[in-house]
């Protein structure tokens, strides 16, 4: 099948990576020339496991070309997705305005029928507009999809090739059978195994995408408010977490507290969710609630930072390992991260980072840290250390070496990946989040949200 993806960000690029894995001919096109003279040069402007490899494999087999060119890859494919970006404006609601202009290109360049795919995270009724859009260009016959993308970053070559489901969104007032064909044929390599095609209406499939993230994000959020009861009472979040996860009815993923939640979805997605809702004049009184305890959350180490140091923290030196908002990316788009470094620069204090890759990431953003190519390296004379991203690097550290390297032994760990216990046994002072600990504090104690949020 040829193919065409419009916009080679996260979402395009995999998904236009993947489908020329499966035999596919695959055109991923830009406006950014520069990217796609990077691309054409084989390098990836995203880190994520794997999709070098499958890029340069495909590219070089030539089902996989990059390109500026839209009229020419329309004309030229059966199916086209638009993958380009929703980013969040000022009030959290979504702008289509880049869909909106591709969907007018594609009407502009078409010379036959084609299934165009919204690919793109888009609020109820896009679809319909897409289609609406393209009608008063051309009368050239085609079909708009829904067609939500379910990729976690870091995972995301395994989700797009062996999904948990399908979700594709038809127009339920004309034939969409030559449609439900296409769709079933691009992606009957990808769901042999048993996963389902789920064929829904559109309006359904776009909210599908928002809802999914959604409830993951309360997840969390409620978690981090059992995390800070159980700071409080001193009962341990593991053990409840245990205890919850282990009825079917719940389930055991989500469950673990920490800082809170970034990146390029969640915190998009529920306040985009949140808006659009609005706009219908519902208030989704839960959303604003799970945005305003993530917003929270990603202070909390701050917070048991100033209590450990009566507020004395001018001056101090604190050893930041993690900046992604999670393990095995590069993205510190609304990381934890970022919240904590804004608020002890706020108070004074100095900043020594780690992160295996989101380094030059983050030096576009605070290039006043001093940032280090080596974990250990960045202890040294450090008043404390805290874990920001749950790494695998920092799972099983030398913890006598950090402690020689400390110049007080005091961690600060906000993904609970060490064992309290043995911190204890080396004698650190050791704060978590909600686990039943030697350092107990309530860390949200004349707690306030300030402007710097």
């Amino acid at each position: 099948m040829h193919i065409s993806i419009i916009g080679t960000g996260y979402v395009g690029l995999v998904t236009g990576v993947c489908l020329s894995d499966s035999g596919n001919n695959v055109y991923c096109i830009d406006n950014d020339e520069n990217k796609i003279n990077l691309l054409n040069k084989g390098i990836i402007p995203i880190y994520e496991p794997g999709l070098k490899e499958l890029c340069d494999k495909n590219f070089r087999l030539k089902r996989l070309r990059f390109d500026s060119d839209l009229s020419k890859a329309v004309k030229n494919s059966e199916v086209i997705f638009i993958a380009v970006g929703t980013p969040p404006k000022e009030n959290g609601e979504a702008d289509l305005s880049n869909v909106f202009k591709v969907a007018e290109s594609i009407a502009l360049s078409m010379d036959s029928y084609k299934v165009i795919v919204v690919k793109s995270t888009v609020p109820v009724g896009t679809c319909d507009s897409v289609e609406q859009k393209i009608k008063k260009l051309t009368k050239i016959p085609f079909d708009v999809v829904s067609n939500p993308e379910f990729l976690k970053e870091g995972a995301a070559i395994e989700d797009f090739q062996r999904p948990d489901r399908i979700i594709a969104g038809l127009n339920n007032h004309q034939d969409s059978s030559k449609a439900k064909d296409f769709i079933s044929e691009l992606y009957e390599p990808f769901v042999r195994t048993g996963a389902p095609i789920y064929f829904m209406d559109r309006l359904s499939s776009e909210l599908t995408k928002y809802a999914s993230n959604a409830m993951l994000a309360l997840r969390i959020s409620y978690m981090n408010e059992l995390a800070n009861f159980c700071n409080i009472t001193g009962a341990d979040i593991d053990s409840v977490r245990i205890g919850i996860g282990s009825d079917k009815r719940i389930g055991k993923s989500f469950l673990f507290p920490g800082i809170g939640y970034g990146g390029s979805c969640f915190p998009k997605d529920v306040n985009a969710l949140y808006q659009t809702a609005k706009q219908h004049k519902y208030d989704f009184k839960i959303l604003k609630a799970v945005d305003e305890v993530n917003n929270i959350q990603k202070a909390i180490i701050v917070n048991m930072l100033l209590k450990h140091f009566k507020s004395d923290i001018a001056g101090k030196k604190f050893t930041l390992w993690g900046l992604a908002f999670k393990p095995k990316t590069d993205d510190i788009r609304e990381a934890p991260a970022l919240t904590i470094i804004s608020k002890l620069l706020s108070y004074g204090a100095n900043i020594k980072a780690f992160d295996p890759i989101a380094m030059d990431n983050t030096k576009k953003v605070f290039p006043q840290l001093e940032y280090f190519d080596d974990m250990y390296d960045a202890l040294k004379g450090s008043d404390g250390l805290i874990i920001a991203t749950e790494w695998n690097d920092f799972r099983a550290p030398d913890f006598i070496a950090i402690k020689s390297l400390l110049k007080t032994p005091v961690v600060f760990d906000g993904r609970n990946i060490y064992d309290k216990d043995k911190m204890n046994e080396y004698r650190f002072e050791y704060y978590s989040i909600g686990c039943k600990s030697y350092n107990r504090i309530d860390p949200l104690s004349s707690f306030k949200i300030d402007p710097l949020f």
